[in-house]
């Protein structure tokens, strides 16, 4: 295992080993549990037909929205919502506004300026996005959903790191 992925996984086991994890896992009641935590209501929108974004994150003044694909089989929704929390839960925060057209797609009826306002948290970089896969992966395995020798293989597929025998 490289260093990076090495260093990454450690934080994301850190961050993991703090949340309220319930048996049977449940993605809905974990984001309740976090939204208690942070002060702030989650929210998860299911939407058909996000193209290659199959989710987004978007905060608001006063909540945090999880859009997710509605047309896509239930687990990949789960990891999709757990894809977006490990964002929250990472803190990772950029300002873009350049996404404000491809939402106007997705919810036509939010007039610009609110999207403009929204779009505080949708921009991210390579490591943030690998993070937060990283992390989307630990829970469900810290949840039983995975096995854990699977996710290392799963990380290093998604983001073309070579393999490191070293451990």
């Amino acid at each position: 295992m490289s260093a990076e992925l090495r260093r990454l996984r450690r934080r994301c086991e850190a961050i993991a080993a703090e949340l309220p994890l319930v048996k049977p896992f449940d993605v809905r009641e974990l984001c309740r549990l976090v939204a208690l935590r942070q002060g702030r209501p989650i929210h998860l929108m299911p939407i058909n037909g996000m193209s290659e974004a199959h989710g987004l994150w978007l905060a608001t003044d006063s909540a945090d929205l999880f859009f997710y694909e509605a047309g896509t089989a239930l687990p990949h929704q789960e990891h999709i919502i757990l894809h977006e929390l490990s964002h929250l839960l990472c803190g990772h925060y950029r300002e873009d506004t350049t996404a404000a057209d491809h939402l106007r797609e997705l919810i036509p009826h939010l007039d610009p300026k609110v999207i403009r306002m929204m779009l505080r948290r949708t921009s991210y970089v390579a490591a943030e996005e690998q993070e937060a896969e990283l992390l989307a992966s630990i829970i469900r395995q810290r949840a039983g959903l995975v096995r854990s020798d699977s996710i290392n293989g799963r990380i290093r597929a998604a983001f073309d790191w070579p393999r490191d025998t070293h451990g």
